[in-house]
């Protein structure tokens, strides 16, 4: 009598670990999936704005006449998104063409007649609209990835996580050097 009670208790334990496992399991998979959806949604609204920024550089060229500098860099940083292959070139190129974006907006101040012009201001309201709705997304991603990258590194969901390759993910951080001010010259040249 007191074996088959020992293998009840055996089995239970089995049985729990068992469903355990399922349930950390399920619950990493979900995490893993949410994070690629987030960064779809991000990549919608990284796409709008790729495409739009030919029609503002289009508005901005007829009025920068001098400024062909910042718009060359903006249409550089915008090839590096559309060649960008790994993750952590993605968000380097990304980064890069959200600086440039700000250098472009800077220096439109010093255009009054640029910032009157109705198709700039469309444009320009869309892709601070635009960003403004990246830089929410961005901060779900982050909190998923984070989350994630906890629980795989957390005991016991560890234990589940190495056998079946659940490998951390990046965060999006900005790079420190675009959170610098932007130096603007009022000297026409």
């Amino acid at each position: 009598m007191a074996i088959w009670i020992l293998l009840g208790v055996f089995l239970f334990a089995v049985l729990v670990t068992i469903f355990y496992v399922i349930a950390v399991y399920n619950g990493l998979v979900h995490l893993k999936n949410s994070i690629d959806k987030d960064w779809s949604n991000i990549d919608v609204l990284l796409k709008q704005r790729f495409d739009e920024l030919p029609k503002l550089i289009k508005v901005c060229e007829g009025y920068m006449q001098h400024e062909r500098q910042t718009l060359e860099a903006v249409i550089k940083a915008r090839q590096m998104v559309g060649g960008a292959g790994s993750e952590g070139q993605k968000l380097q190129a990304q980064n890069a063409l959200t600086d440039t974006l700000r250098s472009l907006f800077m220096v439109v101040e010093r255009y009054p007649d640029l910032k009157a012009d109705k198709s700039f201001r469309q444009l320009g309201a869309r892709i601070t609209e635009i960003e403004d709705q990246i830089a929410d997304r961005r901060e779900l991603y982050n909190d998923t990835v984070n989350l994630y990258n906890i629980r795989i590194e957390q005991f016991p969901d560890m234990l589940v996580a190495k056998p079946f390759n659940f490998n951390s993910r990046r965060l999006w951080k900005i790079d420190p050097a675009h959170r610098q001010d932007v130096s603007v010259s009022f000297a026409k040249g």
